[in-house]
């Protein structure tokens, strides 16, 4: 049996640990590192540096990383593939060979790009109605410009906005020669990536069941070992922090998905063929995983200017709350003079304890977040009326801090386009530019959701305690919308939980869903099931009021409500 490609990340997102990359370096063997450093909010966040700045628009950290790093990647003979070019992966890759050249060190440096539609954002009917031309625009590539760079004998690719998983899928099919349609050792790759894409949280970071894991140490960064029939094992380097097993696998499997078919440009991965077992210590198997020819559309996320973001936090205190923060609201709206932001939201937190020991103990939180194209109503008007309530509102009044003047906020889309109509380029270490084509077969995606199809069984004697005594959970955000993925401890438990855990269920459990339509997917090899609310993120991360706006804390409320579970399961 050939001898697997070490695969390891170093990257889930703009601002992760900067020290990762040398630990992943130093940790270990590893044939290639990943770095995934894009998501929906980063790319707003770049497109608005690229406004100011034509020459920036990458992720300057990762930079200053291999500034420090890219001699030891030579020295232990490490690829590095990273997204970390944003909207400017050639510009990264030219600042990359400098850095090289002033190390002096020989680095084959490649770039994938076409991702970057906002040149044709009027021929592809990107421009919306309300907010006009996007400020970034940006295909979701897939693994085969990685692949060839690659194979061409890059050392270092840097890619625009790719697919996460794709990181890890393009080293994997250039490593063993797989062929455009081998679906299964695809979505193998894919299911592999998409554990590494977001780092420490396939490592115990994030993780539901946290007080299982000794967590004196930082989680370490995760590490796939992956075969040439695209089946892996995920682990992580010997002497690191926190644990690889069957649940925090399963907890990164459900991240940010929606049904069974996960869609990619390259394939279309079966989540529910997906088969883990224990390999050994911190060592997960990976296999069975079956894959599909893509569909015949292609992804892209579109950022637009959606206006001024603001918002204040009133800290309340001791008797009469409920009445505090009406007061707070009435005043403030009244000092709209009849003409508020665009969006108000408000929002009470927590409730004071009776006869509180501590200040903490006798405090509440009020939030209110405010959104208008007009940045002096959202802005400066706006923070003086919350901080001229100081002598006139409620007793006991202070703000968390004073509000400042606010900030631009931009509004997700996510569009489609015809799989033909992005030119995907592979640009190689020597200069060479080499066109990818698309998939050379579509296929039609269409997973409905799941019901259950029986009735709960009699378990007998029951006890009201929190959902999360019998299951964990993982929630996030995929544009405006969010999943929340749940995932039962053992088999006995996986029988009640699965008709059990309805979309009714869960409308009457998380109340802010109610007026949302919610899917559910089942997802029995994982003894999950996971449900997609559509809409509850409003316009996306940047434009969302919601006290939790990436729905990252979603998963958490659901395991804290109090069900009626069976004595037998717990």
């Amino acid at each position: 049996m050939s001898q697997p490609l070490r695969v390891g990340n170093a990257s889930g997102f703009y601002g992760d640990r900067f020290s990762a990359m040398r630990e992943m370096l130093e940790g270990g063997p590893l044939d290639v590192l990943t770095g995934d450093y894009l998501a929906e909010l980063t790319m707003l966040i770049l497109g608005r540096g690229k406004m100011k700045d034509p020459d920036a628009g990458y992720a300057t950290t990762f930079l200053r990383q291999m500034e420090e790093c890219l001699g030891l990647a030579v020295e232990r003979g490490t690829s590095i593939v990273a997204n970390a070019g944003g909207l400017n992966p050639r510009g990264l890759a030219d600042r990359l060979r400098e850095l090289a050249g002033r190390l002096g060190l020989d680095v084959r440096v490649a770039h994938v790009e076409g991702d970057d539609l906002l040149e044709r954002a009027a021929e592809l009917g990107f421009a919306d109605s309300r907010y006009g031309r996007p400020l970034t625009a940006n295909a979701y590539l897939g693994a085969w410009g990685i692949a060839e760079c690659l194979r061409s004998g890059a050392d270092v690719v840097v890619t625009g906005r790719v697919t996460d998983a794709s990181l890890v899928v393009g080293p994997a099919a250039a490593h063993f020669g797989w062929a455009r349609d081998d679906w299964d050792a695809l979505a193998g790759a894919t299911a592999a990536g998409h554990v590494l894409e977001c780092g420490a949280q396939a490592t115990g970071g994030n993780y539901a069941f946290f007080e299982e894991i000794y967590n004196v140490k930082a989680p370490g960064f995760p590490v796939a070992e992956i075969h040439a029939d695209g089946s892996s094992v995920i682990t992580k380097h010997d002497g690191t922090g926190g644990a690889v097993t069957a649940e925090t696998v399963t907890a990164q499997l459900l991240y940010e998905i929606g049904g069974p078919s996960y869609a990619g440009p390259d394939v279309t991965t079966r989540f529910d063929t997906i088969e883990l077992a224990r390999d050994g210590a911190d060592r997960v198997r990976i296999s069975g995983v079956k894959g599909l020819p893509p569909p015949a559309t292609t992804k892209v996320c579109l950022n637009h200017l959606g206006g001024h973001r603001n918002e204040v936090t009133f800290v309340l205190t001791g008797l009469g709350i409920e009445a505090k923060a009406e007061l707070a609201k009435r005043r403030l709206e009244a000092a709209f003079g009849g003409a508020p932001p665009a969006r108000v939201e408000w929002t009470l937190i927590g409730t004071p304890e009776p006869d509180p020991a501590t200040q903490g103990a006798a405090t509440a939180l009020l939030r209110c977040a405010v959104l208008d194209p007009d940045p002096e109503k959202a802005g400066r008007a706006f923070s003086g009326a919350a901080v001229e309530l100081g002598l006139a509102g409620y007793p006991g009044f202070t703000m968390t801090s004073p509000p400042g003047k606010g900030g631009p906020y931009g509004v997700y889309t996510p569009a489609y386009v015809p799989n033909e109509a992005v030119e995907h380029v592979a640009v190689t270490h020597a200069g060479e530019r080499v066109p990818i084509p698309p998939a050379p077969v579509v296929t039609e995606i269409a997973d409905a959701q799941a019901e259950t199809d029986a009735a709960p069984s009699r378990w007998g004697t029951t006890v009201r305690v929190p959902l999360g005594r019998a299951a964990g959970a993982r929630s996030g955000d995929k544009g405006g919308d969010a999943n929340i993925g749940v995932w039962a401890r053992t088999d006995a438990q996986w029988r009640w939980l699965e008709p059990f855990l309805t979309v009714e269920r869960l409308r009457e459990l998380l109340p802010e869903t109610r007026d949302h339509s919610v899917h559910r997917h089942v997802l029995p090899n994982l003894r999950a099931v996971n449900f997609v609310v559509e809409g509850l993120l409003q316009e996306g991360v940047s434009a969302s009021t919601r006290f939790d706006p990436q729905g990252k804390a979603l998963g958490e409320w659901l395991r804290a409500r109090h069900v009626d579970i069976p004595e037998a399961v717990l």
